[in-house]
């Protein structure tokens, strides 16, 4: 099966994420692969449902030496649990940025970061096993379990 990196990006921003991205081998052309990169940001909850559509995906272009995703050099399964609780800091940080920095809300934005890095490992997780139909949710939960144990 084919794979190729893709950006994925606000319009007229820079790259938010670069997915890997596998297709089958009965898929032909770029959209293949840039639809299912939106499928991962949406997933994976990049933006929040409301700003999916200010989404776009573009083939990555190499930015020379080893080509890796932006934001995610190892894989999201490869984090150590201070790996994966760096991650969640940040991201937590930025949404309460984003949310104009409320008093109080600590626990609220970490809570989300969280949510959000379970979301894109399982789905990671889900894909890696060949996407099976009706089993996201079961990856969800394993993936939680594990990171809570």
């Amino acid at each position: 099966m084919p794979e190729r990196l893709v950006d994925v990006q606000r319009l007229g921003a820079k790259v938010l994420h670069t997915f890997p991205v596998t297709t089958s081998t009965s898929a032909t052309g770029e959209e293949a692969f840039k639809q299912k990169a939106l499928e991962a940001a949406a997933n994976s909850k990049l933006v929040p449902n409301e700003e999916l559509e200010s989404l776009n995906a573009t083939m990555h272009v190499s930015r020379g030496g080893q080509l890796t995703p932006y934001g995610d050099p190892h894989g999201v399964l490869a984090e150590t649990k201070a790996g994966l609780d760096q991650v969640v800091r940040e991201r937590a940080y930025f949404l309460w940025e984003q949310a104009g920095r409320p008093d109080a809300c600590a626990d609220d934005f970490w809570h989300q970061a969280q949510h959000q890095r379970f979301c894109e490992r399982a789905y990671a997780r889900w894909e890696r096993e060949g996407g099976p139909e009706g089993k996201a949710d079961e990856h969800w939960f394993r993936t939680r379990a594990f990171e809570e144990s």
